[in-house]
């Protein structure tokens, strides 16, 4: 199937191949698109902004819902797209992409007016008690949206929903690894009847997207991804002064505490390192482990892992499906080797399949005897493998934790919810989760991004809106029948000693010099009503 832009004009037929991680199998083409045709989507975008930002909010709320009844209409049809074209399994493409899209259709297209309402702010000084000021909230025009392989649908889908409700035209790039996702989700949001120019869909190659569209003049970029790429593209940003919004990954630690429940927290990383074939930004990849229940605790670790399914994933028995990229597997595989080499051990260990050709099947890991020394205590892996180390106290494992140059998310697992607070509160990321893992980016009303290497801004919530817009203040003054103000031209020493006398009543000490600084400003005050 051989798949156009319909927004753009056709290009040379050149595609991208389309195969199915697991199989082998050919999916499709998608058509790749000219620099070109790029910018002219930029400038038709540019046009069309502009009527998109005029409809009433409730239009625009009218066109969204729209989006999540082809969504439910087409429910199986998406979960098997994402399945087939980037190898996990469907209950991974139900729990992580659709579902939490159609929870954050619902939940922004009821909040978005609360979030973007213009706000008044509260008067500085009685003296200016004249001046009312407020925010307003103005779509930045056209928004890039870059996605990332791993979660190929909801990630963009998010930010696209929200950088629609604020006013703002949208050029999406999805992930060259993903291109049947992303032609999906093309779909949804056109199939729906948005005007022409206020979402476009673009294939690139990701070496020179970025570079394509900040060159061509948008308004601000959003991009999911590596490190290394991350800060190329805001270097490249600052020739142009570009807003940039990076969400770029982590190396995320779980801290399992004395008095943890060991089964739940063990079923827990599970979750957080497994799902998605361990491919998410915010997986469990380092756990710290109280020596009091670090035995208990690998023991269910280690019963479970192994008895994991791992396989194609539109079995609905699969536990665990293939890795997307080839490439992506053999850096794992070079993450365990370093790691056995420096004294890891291989504790446990699911299997794979033996009938299938595809070298994207990676066994669920779990290593032990881990220490910082390893690359998988300090780079992220974005792959199926945790490291767990024991740790004599708590306090040794905040310090490990927080000796990273990622800040991502990280979780804590205790019975004492109190004590995990505290702990929460000292660990230097974006979102802590307390006796759960990675969960929070299902949830609309929590802000999504981290500290250090791991995010510029944040997406989801109202942070999620705050960065698909910027503010604008507006003054009145509501005294326009007042000939001029105090401050202003011409001046003399008479103006200068009432100002000053204002700043001696306000804020000097002693009565008589206050009393005295405002009977010299009111002696003057009086020269705002007439003409000089």
């Amino acid at each position: 199937m051989l798949t156009n832009n319909s927004n753009l004009s056709v290009s040379p037929a050149k595609f991208t191949e389309c195969r199915c991680p697991a199989t082998g199998e050919l999916l499709g083409y998608s058509q790749i698109n000219t620099e070109t045709e790029i910018k002219a989507a930029i400038e038709m975008a540019r046009i069309a902004q502009k009527s998109w930002a005029a409809l009433h909010l409730k239009q625009r709320i009218r066109f969204i819902l729209k989006i999540r009844n082809y969504m439910i209409n087409n429910f199986d049809e998406l979960v098997e797209t994402i399945t087939r074209d980037n190898g996990k399994t469907r209950t991974d493409a139900l729990i992580a992409e659709i579902f939490p899209s159609l929870v954050a259709i619902s939940f922004y297209c009821r909040h978005a007016k609360s979030y973007l309402k213009e706000r008044n702010l509260p008067t500085g000084h009685l003296t200016l008690a004249n001046k009312r000021s407020k925010i307003i909230r103005v779509p930045w025009g056209v928004v890039a949206i870059i996605a990332p392989w791993n979660v190929p649908f909801a990630i963009p889908f998010t930010e696209i929903v929200t950088a629609l409700l604020a006013g703002n035209a949208v050029i999406f790039k999805g992930a060259t690894q993903t291109q049947m996702v992303g032609l999906a989700l093309k779909k949804c949001i056109e199939t729906v009847g948005i005007p022409p120019g206020v979402f476009t869909y673009i294939n690139f190659p990701g070496s020179s997207a970025g570079d394509v569209l900040l060159e061509s003049g948008i308004n601000k970029l959003f991009y999911t991804g590596s490190v290394p790429s991350g800060k190329y593209l805001m270097r490249k940003a600052a020739e142009t002064l570009t807003p940039v919004m990076l969400e770029l990954g982590g190396n995320d630690p779980m801290l399992v505490c004395e008095d943890a429940d060991p089964y739940r927290a063990a079923m827990g990383a599970i979750w957080g390192g497994y799902t998605n074939a361990g491919q998410s930004c915010a997986g469990v990849e380092r756990v710290y482990v109280h020596e009091a229940v670090y035995e208990p605790f690998l023991a269910v670790l280690k019963k479970k892992v192994e008895s994991l399914r791992v396989g194609y994933g539109m079995d609905l028995n699969i536990d665990m499906g293939a890795m997307t990229t080839e490439k992506q597997a053999k850096v794992i595989q070079g993450l365990i080797e370093d790691a056995l080499t420096k004294g890891a051990v291989v504790y446990a260990q699911s299997k794979i399949p033996n009938d299938t050709k595809s070298k994207n099947f990676m066994p669920a890991t779990v290593l032990t005897n881990a220490n910082h020394d390893m690359r998988v205590m300090r780079e992220e892996i974005f792959g199926p493998v945790i490291a767990v180390m024991k740790v004599k106290d708590m306090e040794e494992a905040i310090h490990l934790a927080n000796e990273s140059n990622f800040g991502l998310t990280a979780s804590v697992w205790s019975r004492n919810q109190n004590q995990a607070e505290k702990i929460a509160r000292r660990l230097e990321a974006g979102t802590v989760n307390i006796n759960d893992h990675m969960m929070s980016h299902a949830m609309p009303e929590t802000p999504w991004g981290g500290f250090k290497e791991s995010s510029i801004g944040r997406t989801h919530g109202a942070l999620g809106f705050t960065e698909m817009t910027q503010p604008q203040v507006i003054i009145r003054d509501i005294m326009p029948w007042v000939k001029r103000d105090l401050w202003w031209a011409p001046n003399n020493q008479s103006t200068y000693e009432a100002i000053k006398g204002v700043a001696v009543f306000w804020y000097g000490t002693g009565f008589k010099k206050r009393l005295k600084g405002m009977i010299k400003f009111l002696k003057v005050s009086s020269q705002i009503f007439k003409r000089i």
